[in-house]
């Protein structure tokens, strides 16, 4: 299989190509195609994997260099597997031909047009967050057009290919793509699916790989709420919502007063904090000394050209830098010298998300995951194919919003799974904001 990375200078590249190389992805694609459309960044990325060592004990062979497409193979892997020869290019053409499948992670505007949407925003009296309020919308503006280009450049180029969609805002720029590439899009955060295992290791409830049995999670992206989580048929939210000090062990739980919760009767989305608490929200970023896109800016510029220069130390490198800006999330929201908890911190975002569907579209097993996708059921078997499509997933939302909700994605692609209604109040928040 061959995959491409729109975004392929990106930091969080190292994370998909750590875990293509090794574990349950391991020779699931034989070659990664990095597109960017600056060089510089690429030759940093590569320089990274480059350094990275794999099971055996080595590190891939160097990558080619940022200029159309630029081939290297990768070393041995453990296990029989290998990991994936790397290319890299700077022309979408020529990075989309032969494609099977295409992640994409792309910020127009770089990190200079996050912090003119946080600063603007704030500037206003308004909340200046990346994917929530006025600075998401502006990002959105900003990101579509972008994301529509790359989707008609794949009918073209790549028409069987998939696109699973890193790039935020991921729900609006998943709906704006849907019209394009029909089923062929999935959106994918792991932010619902960090909540549902964080909330599950806190009340002891075992959850089978790549299954959410007896998980309710309804929502928009970035905006959303676990609702149920059953132990043995017995639905356990309840009691761990009742259970102030289970609460404080992970990220969600310390948001949120436990009264608060326990009222709410459902566990929010990390992004909530935006809503619930919009006010403390706004004052702690006004009090911060620079916003979290000016934080990033900063370390990445800094960071980059020591990258490409830093030979076999630039992986050790990029990994104090990724453990350093996972510490920076959700700053404004933790108190003062707080740190990020260490189970909050560890693997399994966005990159497993995304290769767990990619191995349930190349037909390695059906995974249940929650993803952003059309608010549409499947149409019950037998039913004929012009007939009306199935009810929505999430009641009262209309059939064609991208909602996030738990999924089932097999080859034929991600279809989701019916959820409850949401609480009167729940569902006026999610249709103001739709």
């Amino acid at each position: 299989m061959r995959l491409m990375i729109a975004g392929g200078g990106g930091f969080r590249v190292p994370l998909v190509y750590r875990a293509l190389a090794s574990g349950p992805f391991a020779g699931l694609v034989s070659e990664l195609v990095l597109f960017d459309v600056d060089p510089a960044r690429l030759e940093a990325i590569t320089a990274v994997l480059r350094a990275m060592p794999v099971p055996d004990g080595g590190a891939p062979e160097g990558a080619g260099a940022a200029a159309g497409a630029g081939a290297a193979a990768g070393a041995g892997a453990a296990a029989g597997a290998r990991p994936p020869v790397i290319r890299t290019a700077t022309s979408l053409p020529e990075a989309l031909a032969g494609t099977d499948l295409v992640f994409a992670a792309i910020r127009p505007g770089g990190t200079a047009g996050r912090i003119a949407d946080e600063k603007v925003a704030q500037d206003l009296g308004l909340l200046g967050q990346e994917t929530t309020g006025a600075g998401g919308i502006s990002y959105a503006l900003r990101t579509i057009p972008e994301m529509l280009h790359l989707a008609r450049q794949m009918q073209e180029h790549c028409p069987d290919a998939w696109l699973i969609n890193f790039t935020n805002p991921a729900g609006m720029v998943t709906e704006a793509l849907v019209p394009v590439l029909g089923r062929k899009v999935i959106g994918i955060c792991d932010s619902a699916g960090g909540l549902v295992h964080r909330a599950a290791r806190a009340a002891g409830v075992p959850l089978a790989d790549g299954r959410l049995d007896g998980v309710g999670y309804y929502g928009l992206n970035h905006l959303g709420w676990l609702y149920r989580l059953e132990s043995g048929g017995r639905d356990v939210l309840p009691e761990l919502l009742a259970d102030a000090q289970a609460l404080q062990t992970f990220e969600e739980g310390r948001l949120f007063r436990q009264p608060f919760l326990a009222g709410l009767g459902a566990l929010p989305n990390e992004y909530l904090y935006y809503y619930y608490q919009r006010d403390s929200a706004a004052a702690a970023m006004r009090a911060m000394p620079a916003t979290r896109g000016e934080s990033i800016h900063h370390q990445q510029a800094e960071l980059y050209p020591r990258l490409a220069a830093a030979g076999g130390e630039a992986f050790k490198l990029w990994d104090a830098a990724r453990r350093s800006r996972e510490e920076g999330y959700l700053a404004e929201a933790r108190t003062h010298g707080e740190q990020r908890d260490e189970a909050d911190l560890a693997g399994g975002g966005y990159e497993r998300v995304a290769l767990a569907v990619m191995r349930a579209l190349a037909g390695a097993g059906d995974a249940q995951l929650i993803l952003n996708t059309p608010n549409t059921l499947a149409v019950a078997p037998g039913t004929p194919a012009q007939s009306t499509p199935g009810g929505p997933a999430i009641p009262g939302l209309p059939a064609d919003a991208v909602v996030e909700v738990p999924c089932v994605v097999t080859p034929d692609g991600a279809v989701p799974l019916r959820q409850s209604a949401p609480a009167p109040e729940q569902l006026a928040l999610l249709r103001r904001v739709k």
